[in-house]
């Protein structure tokens, strides 16, 4: 078997999914080549295949640099790294990892509706210095008989909607993707709603769309004032959705109550965010979907996709 790699993986994959293909195919895994610039190159130059997380740019300098490809593989949902149009016009197929990672952000939003409701889980270090907030953090909100607003109704969307119904969340959604008259709604028992509705009824608003010229800076200061007053906003989608500086005016002027970002315009967050230092934002690294369990699947599910494309 030749050295020349089939497949090149650029960034983290489950190691069983790594040997599994290894068993057929010639395979370069280096889950830091995505910070080594153009070393990628070389390793391209005869790959069939490249798998990739949503770090790595396959924009159309990459898609010169790799004349034999034939599928990409992306270890997540989220296809904003990747030139579709440049792979469509090279029949190029592309793999997401379409529902194995769903779980996983379904219940981050879950976990972070309760904690912003709530607004009483960060002060361990208060308690531990012997303060006793007592009443000030007796005025949290109780999740049941709230309101969450699906913005976007996949099948992170509809996963979260579950959830949030097991535990009496009244749960809505806008999705221009399905007609009103569709059996999704009835089958999650989630009414769907104009935008504007879910703007002013929602107490939790969660972003499950993709980015794209449509959804680019969506929610921005007009946006973000329409939201009801007090409402908690997460975000798991795609960080250009949301205006960080106009997200952080509302924070700080009480017209929103908090807020959960796993996802930024630039990654990593630069220093000097104006989200930094807010006592009311939870601020993660793009890990809503990632867990061990969700890494396992994306990873599987992306190995037999793309063995199967390449046959």
């Amino acid at each position: 078997m030749s050295d020349t790699p089939t497949i090149v993986i650029t960034e983290f994959m489950e190691s069983s999914a790594v040997e599994a293909l290894r068993e057929k195919y010639v395979v370069h895994y280096d889950p830091e080549l995505v910070d080594q610039g153009e070393a990628i190159y070389p390793l391209l130059e005869n790959a069939r295949a490249l798998i990739v997380r949503n770090r790595t740019q396959v924009n159309a300098d990459l898609l010169t640099r790799a004349p034999k490809l034939e599928v990409v593989g992306r270890l997540g949902v989220g296809l904003d790294n990747i030139d579709l149009d440049g792979c469509q016009a090279r029949r190029i197929v592309v793999h997401p990892a379409l529902g194995a990672n769903a779980r996983a952000v379904a219940e981050y939003v879950l976990a972070m509706t309760l904690i912003g409701l709530r607004g009483a889980y960060d002060r361990s270090d208060d308690i531990a210095a012997g303060k006793w907030p007592r009443a000030y953090l007796s005025d949290g909100r109780e999740a049941y008989g709230k309101t969450l607003g699906l913005v976007g109704f996949g099948d992170i969307g509809q996963l979260t909607a579950k959830l949030a119904g097991a535990i009496g969340l009244r749960v809505i959604a806008h999705d221009p993707a399905h007609r009103d008259d569709s059996l999704v709604w009835a089958y999650q028992n989630v009414e769907p709603v104009g935008f504007e509705q879910l703007l002013a009824e929602a107490d939790v608003v969660s972003l499950h769309l993709p980015l794209n010229a449509g959804t680019r800076g969506l929610f921005g200061r007009e946006t973000l004032a329409r939201l009801k007053p007090g409402a908690l906003l997460i975000n798991t989608a795609r960080g250009g959705i949301v205006d960080e500086a106009a997200l952080a005016d509302a924070l700080r002027s009480g017209h929103l109550s908090g807020a959960a970002i796993d996802v930024f315009a630039q990654e990593p967050l630069a220093a000097g965010s104006p989200l930094a230092g807010l006592p009311n934002v939870w601020l993660t690294p793009h890990i809503a979907g990632l867990s061990r369990e969700a890494n396992v699947r994306v990873s599987k599910l992306i190995a037999e996709r793309v063995a199967q494309s390449l046959g």
